[in-house]
Order: C-alpha cells, then sequence, then structure tokens
C-alpha cells in the first residue's frame, strides 16, 4: 500500500511542521534501555501489590506500562509512576541519539518561515532539556509534551495536536505531522492535520500507510528526504 501524496505534494499544501519527538528528532533511550525503565515502572506496581497482566509484564515500552498505571484506577499510583518516567526521561535525553538529519530539517523549515512545534508523547521537561542541550531551541517555540499523569490524553488523542496548532495560529489542514508511529497518524488524521509518517524501522511503512499517512519516508536516513524538499520548496 503506497500513500496518496508525495512529500512534496503534502509539503506544498502546508505550512507549520508540527514534530514527534522521540523518533524524528532523536532516541530518547539510546544508552538507557526502554525495557530498563519499563521494568522500573513495574516495580512500583509491585510494590502496591498491583496484579500486572502477563502482556504488561512483557512490556518493553515504558508509556505502555504509565497507561496501564492509569487503569486500575488509583490517582496516587499513576502519579507516582508519572513522575518516576519523568524523571528517567530527563536522564535518557542526556543520552539521547540524535535522528540523522533532524537538525537539518528543523534549520531548513525555520529558513523558510514555517512556524515549528513538537507534539510528543514524552514529558515537556526532557524536550527542552534535549533542544537546550543541542542548540535547538531558538527554532522552536512550542512544546507540547505528556499531559502529567492523565496518559488518557497522549496521542493518539488529538487534543495535544490541536493544542499545537492553535499555538503556531494555523488551520489544521494547513499543517503537517510527522511522526514515526500509527498513535502520530491516528492522531493527526483525528485533528485535521496533514501526516507524513516516518518510517525508520522495518515493516513501519505498511503499517503508517495503513493507518492513512498522506506520504511517507523511509529508512534510518528517511528524514534527509524531508529536508531536502524543504530548501527546495
Amino acid at each position: 500500500m503506497n500513500p496518496p501524496y508525495t512529500v512534496a505534494q503534502v509539503l506544498a499544501d502546508t505550512g507549520p511542521i508540527l514534530l514527534d519527538f522521540d523518533g524524528p528528532i532523536c532516541a530518547v533511550f539510546a544508552t538507557i534501555p526502554d525495557h530498563t525503565v519499563a521494568a522500573k515502572l513495574r516495580r512500583i506496581l509491585a510494590a502496591y501489590s498491583v496484579d500486572i497482566p502477563t502482556h504488561i509484564q512483557a512490556e518493553r515500552d515504558p508509556l505502555a506500562v504509565l497507561r496501564f498505571t492509569a487503569t486500575i484506577g488509583c490517582p496516587k499510583l499513576t502519579r507516582q509512576v508519572e513522575d518516576e518516567l519523568c524523571a528517567a526521561e530527563l536522564i535518557a535525553v542526556d543520552g539521547a541519539a540524535p535522528t540523522p538529519y533532524a537538525r537539518e530539517v528543523i534549520v531548513a523549515a525555520h529558513e523558510a518561515g514555517r512556524p515549528l512545534a513538537i507534539v510528543s508523547n514524552n514529558s515537556a521537561n526532557a524536550i527542552r532539556r534535549y533542544l537546550d542541550a543541542h542548540r535547538l531551541t531558538r527554532y522552536i517555540p512550542t512544546i507540547i509534551g505528556r499531559a502529567h499523569a492523565d496518559p488518557a490524553r497522549m496521542k493518539p488523542d488529538p487534543e495535544p495536536i490541536k493544542q499545537a496548532v492553535r499555538a503556531v495560529n494555523a488551520e489544521p489542514a494547513m499543517c503537517v505531522l510527522v511522526g514515526d508511529s500509527v498513535s502520530d497518524v491516528n492522531g493527526g488524521r483525528a485533528a485535521s492535520v496533514r501526516t507524513i509518517g516516518f518510517a525508520n524501522k522495518p515493516g513501519k511503512r505498511r503499517l503508517l500507510a495503513a493507518a492513512g499517512a498522506d506520504a511517507i519516508i523511509e529508512g534510518t536516513d528517511g528524514m534527509a528526504e524531508l529536508a531536502v524538499t524543504l530548501m527546495r520548496a
């Protein structure tokens, strides 16, 4: 299945660029494995004698553990797991691996006069820490991170994307969201923004296309195509 548009066509029809963080900008858990953080969150649940189902016991994604925690019905526990995840993300971004050509995308969009925003399921403080460390803060004034201890409001919920659209003072149809997950595409479609899927791992192209991404960039250097297209636009 191929997406209906090319990257050039999507960019020609849009202005502001909304970027997911973990994937399009960097690999957050490059030096601290995500499964290590997920295990740490599960230990908090175990301390509360929570019955953890098998699929959560095997889950590598700490965000999935957070989502599960919210279903238990104990706001105090959800806040504790959230706080632990926020602390882990702050440490992890110090060793995060920049995505190849992400910086070029950001600078090219800035130079083209396209407003930039980050819309992420990661914590805003971790995102700011990374941007500061990599001298990217001045390019991206808007950061919409994970709602604290309320994982139901993470993407694919469209509200954080709508917040970013309002922050860049644009109509949804004039914005494009670049993300590497089905939740990005689903959230973007629900928010009525265009979407470019970043298929940075084998098998993702099919999933992103099936979810309805308007265009797809592919491969570990996929952001290069986006950067070049922005420079030529």
